[in-house]
């Protein structure tokens, strides 16, 4: 009896552990706020055109009022309502956290190409920014894509395309040079897939990478990949920043380029 009662308990505490470590994994991706639902004034170390960058994350002014996008938490800062732009679900609100310089004013960028849109969650946080500009966002999963497509009909200026980033042509047409381009593309020939945009943007153009090393290649070192990247991007771009988005997302780094 003595036996499996020690059995039992050592059952019970590893199945204790495992229940907590899924749960501490879920608390990674929510940031801890505290129960008043306003943003302090001392909190806040950037304020820029619909966009708040304070201690604890990324807000942005909401496009649609009272209509949350997805689980994001909302705030209110002189009586206007923010939501929470989550670094762990979001590669820019990550890069905005570790200290990625990106020029979002209005005035600044009215065209948008966002490479690997999803089903659009961080294209909704764009769009409360640049409230004023067109973000064209190219996605080629079936599911995500109608996700997509339905946020474009509550934000205008969402304009969804459902086709392959890796094939312009097929959409070439229907986008102007543009003064933002951001690619989220989790392909072993990202780099590749950049470089075929590059019809769409001027020297001028900010242009921002999202790179997930282990899609390029599983039996490398992130060190090794970092470095080949490096190499290939520096024969079509001018190399602005170059960050790690740990503790947000696991083998990522963020590029801010410029087209040579």
């Amino acid at each position: 009896m003595k036996e499996k009662n020690k059995d039992y308990k050592n059952k019970k505490s590893k199945n204790n552990n495992k229940s907590r470590s899924k749960s501490n994994n879920n608390n990674k991706s929510r940031v801890k706020f505290n129960k008043k639902n306003n943003i302090k004034k001392n909190n806040i170390f950037l304020e820029a055109d619909n966009i708040i960058i304070t201690k604890k994350g990324v807000f942005t002014k909401n496009l649609t009022p009272n209509v949350k996008v997805y689980d994001e938490e909302t705030k209110f800062f002189d009586n206007i309502e923010y939501r929470f732009w989550n670094p762990y679900k979001s590669k820019i609100s990550a890069g905005l956290m570790k200290g990625l310089k990106l020029n979002l004013k209005k005035d600044k960028v009215k065209n948008v190409l966002y490479l690997g849109a999803a089903s659009g969650t961080t294209i909704s946080h764009l769009s409360d920014v640049l409230s004023d500009s067109f973000i064209f966002s190219v996605e080629f999963s079936r599911n995500p894509f109608i996700d997509l497509f339905l946020l474009s009909k509550k934000r205008k200026n969402i304009i969804p395309i459902f086709e392959d980033a890796f094939k312009t042509h097929c959409y070439f047409k229907f986008i102007p040079k543009v003064d933002f381009l951001f690619m989220d593309i989790a392909q072993k020939n990202q780099v590749e897939i950049l470089e075929k945009n590059l019809f769409f943007v001027d020297k001028n153009t900010q242009i921002v990478l999202a790179l997930k090393a282990k899609s390029i290649d599983v039996t490398k070192k992130n060190k090794e990949i970092y470095f080949e990247v490096r190499k290939k991007l520096e024969k079509n771009f001018k190399i602005l920043q170059e960050l790690n988005l740990e503790p947000y997302e696991k083998d990522h780094k963020i590029y801010l380029l410029k087209k040579l």
